[in-house]
């Protein structure tokens, strides 16, 4: 063969896509399944003397980016060319694939490209993992049954499997025989924190750039390639940088480009500023669509010209043609704007269906089982227990040391928020043997001098625990437990109540009031929402008598009011409370609990009780600028940490 022949690597081919399989997940002999994978699709082409071309999926030189994979299969090819179609993917310290460490490591590559030297990316390992062979040696296999294809794939030697490995597939007949479903396996999927399953036809030639019913993907979250078509600057914590894009794709049927809605969560710091970056050069003055979106969609935009492809999560798409409860995922420069294509609206459409009523997951040192994680629970937005346990296990890092040592109480809602609820402080039957706990006399109004048996939430699994039962709020007091008793108060809180006609807005003007005189009296106050229509302030505090946090909220509560009668009250009589604030002084009763931080509400929407800052409590001037649902919350804690970090330890003497 002629040298130049030897380094051609096999010409491109438009890879060959999986259909979404509508919710059903195919079952019988003829299939195999395999992991839908969360990376980069590429192809692997290799010619006879080893040379390497690795290629997007709408045929973008991938090489030079993920070089650290040239070469790593031609010692086992023995001089034969191959095609190999795959994905490229990042792990993350967990072990999953972690497709926001992908977009970090790309962010890099491309600043390191075009750019002063800046951070290197060379630390973030890359692998390819192939789950097709469409040419080995002088042969084509796009023909070749599926069951062939992989049988050749998987004879290949893999001499570093740290960067180039097989996916695995399992056919229905395997897993049969080891008394399995296709359900178990997407069970497996889910637990190991994959995107889906993919079923395939074990009779099926391999068709490019076709999309037929022989490739059928069953995703486990619903994602959506879109096309930035403009941002918004951001407001509040986020002034000077992006807040959030406004999004487009092409009409399925006349291949207009169209908006499709916008995404606000989910982004980085970094991300934020390189997006700006890249969108101010992008500017436009007016926007690129067939025809403009509504006007209250539009407020303070800026349009672009439609080149940047990105990915979203969503949670449905309306009749109306627009995605909701949206996420970013990433710029996608694997993929070309013209290909991106708005999906199908479906009447009602529910979220993805879970891979079976029960699934055993690692959480910690523990092994859990959690059930019916499609439940919603949340009607309103379609939030699922499923989601609740997913916000819970993200939030805990920051979440966990405000519970520590501080027996909770549960509100549960085990048909969700139109249901019925109940409290519950005593540890229910079935609670797992590790769970801690701590045995305290009962002081509620009812106590008949009976011991309860308040879990007490330190860990991980403890927490993924009680998301599993539903229950959706998390209250604590503001004590914890000493030697095996209830100890002395280490925080002193104000809970402000908005009355008929007021608002967290009017919560803000009394928190302003009361964090001057905190101050004054040497307390380092903190705010946070409660979630739902009102606020609090904390104070880390030391003090001897279990009574004088009450009496000195109290008397501060009260010297509110008399100074301001007509917006403030410390009186719970609902007759006194319209048109003011009630500053509730009670809560520090030693008998009484307070919602915790980050945790969940019981309300219309999936809102958590936020950490916020002084800044954010002055310029509150409406209701939605401190509303915040757990998708945002998560947001802030990746940009800003705990704002109530400095709650923990940190005490000064109650005057």
């Amino acid at each position: 063969m002629a040298a130049e022949d030897a380094s051609r690597a096999p010409a491109w081919v438009e890879p060959m896509l999986a259909k979404a399989d509508g919710g059903r997940l195919r079952s019988g002999p003829e299939w195999a399944y395999e992991y839908k994978l969360d990376g980069y699709r590429a192809a692997m082409r290799i010619a006879p003397d080893g040379t390497t071309v690795l290629t997007s999926r709408n045929n973008i030189d991938f090489t030079a980016e993920f070089a650290d994979l040239d070469g790593v299969l031609a010692p086992a090819l023995d001089g034969r060319a191959a095609y190999l179609d795959g994905e490229i993917v990042v792990y993350g310290e967990d072990g999953r694939i972690d497709f926001e460490l992908m977009q970090e490591r790309r962010g890099r590559y491309v600043r390191h490209q075009s750019g002063p030297p800046g951070r290197a990316f060379e630390d973030v390992p890359v692998r390819f993992l192939a789950f097709d062979l469409l040419r080995l040696g002088d042969r084509s296999l796009l023909t070749t049954p599926y069951d062939e294809r992989r049988a050749l794939l998987a004879s290949l030697p893999m001499p570093d499997p740290y960067r180039v490995s097989v996916v695995r597939a399992v056919t229905f007949d395997e897993l049969a025989a080891d008394r399995r479903t296709p359900a178990d396996f997407l069970a497996h999927a889910a637990s190991a924190g994959y995107e889906g399953v993919v079923a395939k036809l074990r009779s099926s030639a391999y068709v490019p750039g076709q999309r037929p019913d022989s490739w059928l993907k069953h995703p486990l979250i619903r994602t959506q390639e879109v096309v930035v078509c403009g941002w918004r600057p951001g407001q509040r914590s986020f002034t000077g940088t992006l807040g959030g894009l406004l999004l487009g794709a092409h009409d399925p049927a006349t291949g207009a480009l169209v908006y499709i809605g916008d995404v606000g969560t989910g982004f980085s710091q970094a991300a934020r500023a390189d997006l700006k970056a890249q969108l101010e050069r992008l500017e436009r003055r007016t926007h690129p669509f067939v025809s403009a979106p509504p006007r209250e969609d539009t407020v303070r935009a800026r349009w672009v010209e439609p080149r940047l492809v990105g990915e979203v999560v969503y949670r449905q798409f309306t009749r109306a043609g627009r995605v909701r409860h949206t996420a970013w995922r990433g710029l996608r420069a694997d993929k070309d704007p013209a290909d991106v294509i708005a999906p199908r609206a479906v009447p009602h459409e529910p979220p993805p269906p879970p891979p079976e009523n029960r699934i055993t997951v690692q959480a910690g040192d523990r092994r859990l089982t959690l059930s019916n994680l499609d439940k919603v629970l949340y009607p309103a937005d379609g939030f699922t227990k499923g989601e609740v346990i997913n916000y819970y296990s993200r939030v805990a890092p920051v979440l966990l040391p405000h519970l520590a040592g501080r027996p909770v109480t549960f509100i549960r809602y085990p048909n969700g928020v139109d249901g019925e609820k109940w409290f519950e402080k005593n540890a229910p039957n079935g609670a797992p043997s590790w769970l801690r706990t701590a045995r305290l006399p009962s002081t509620g109004s009812r106590g008949s001098g009976d011991s309860i048996d308040y879990p007490l939430l330190d860990d991980l699994p403890g927490l993924v625990w009680a998301a599993n039962m539903a229950a959706l709020e998390l209250h604590v007091p503001q004590w914890t437990v000493t030697d095996g008793a209830r100890g002395l108060p280490d925080r002193l809180v104000f809970d402000l109540d908005p009355g008929p006609g007021t608002s967290i807005v009017d919560c803000c003007r009394v928190a302003e009031r009361l964090h001057d005189v905190l101050v004054a009296d040497g307390l380092t106050p903190y705010a946070k929402t409660s979630g739902s229509k009102g606020m609090q302030l904390y104070c880390g505090i030391e003090t001897a008598d279990a009574a004088a946090p009450s009496a000195y909220a109290k008397r501060l509560a009260q010297r509110l009011a008399k100074e301001t009668p007509e917006t403030v009250t410390a009186v719970m009589a609902k007759a006194q409370r319209s048109g003011r604030v009630f500053i509730d002084w009670s809560q520090n009763n030693p008998a009484k609990t307070t919602v915790a931080p980050y945790s969940l509400r019981g309300r219309d929407h999936p809102t958590a009780s936020t950490p916020v800052t002084w800044e954010e409590v002055r310029a509150c001037r409406h209701v939605t600028h401190l509303t915040f649902t757990a998708e945002d919350v998560l947001d802030r804690i990746t940009d800003a940490g705990d704002l109530l970090a400095g709650l923990i330890g940190a005490r000064a003497p109650l005057p």
